[in-house]
């Protein structure tokens, strides 16, 4: 990991290369494909926040987070929550700090917003992110989401 890492919006000239971005085989199950994701960012529009993340000019990875987006209107319809909702660090580019790195650039936009707490979801597998997340300082909740574990981490 080199110290040119970045964040970059999606855009015409960079979107193919996104959605053609993987990670292992054996996660694939553990997270949607960039596209989807590029998907879901389109329908839900101004609460998602994708990025691309490179070192100097090569594509590493995805992130996609979630600002304030209202997590459970029927139980309190004052509970605004803000995270991250998907990453997606390639699978030749995996545990050399990248994913730390995308943690931290969340953090950090949740940061300058206002935000106090950072949410994450994951599978619990043991191909799951768990241990990812849990050494990052995430706290699990208690709470499930789509039957995925909730953890939060102070921002």
């Amino acid at each position: 990991m080199s110290t040119a890492l970045r964040l970059e919006k999606i855009t015409p000239d960079n979107v193919d290369a996104a959605i053609a971005l993987r990670v292992h085989p054996h996660q694939e199950k553990n997270v949607a494909p960039v596209a989807n994701s590029l998907a879901e960012a389109y329908a839900f529009g101004e609460p998602a926040w994708p990025r691309l993340i490179f070192d100097g000019d090569e594509l590493v990875g995805f992130l996609m987070a979630f600002l304030d987006i209202q997590w459970a209107p029927k139980k309190d319809p004052e509970d605004y929550r803000s995270g991250l909702w998907r990453l997606n660090i390639s699978a030749d580019h995996q545990g050399k700090g990248y994913g730390r790195f995308a943690v931290e650039a969340v953090r950090e936009e949740i940061r300058r917003r206002g935000g106090s707490l950072m949410y994450v979801s994951w599978e619990g597998d043991e191909d799951g992110p768990g241990d990812f997340y849990r050494k990052l300082g995430f706290r699990e909740t208690g709470e499930t989401t789509g039957g995925q574990a909730v953890g939060v981490l102070d921002v």
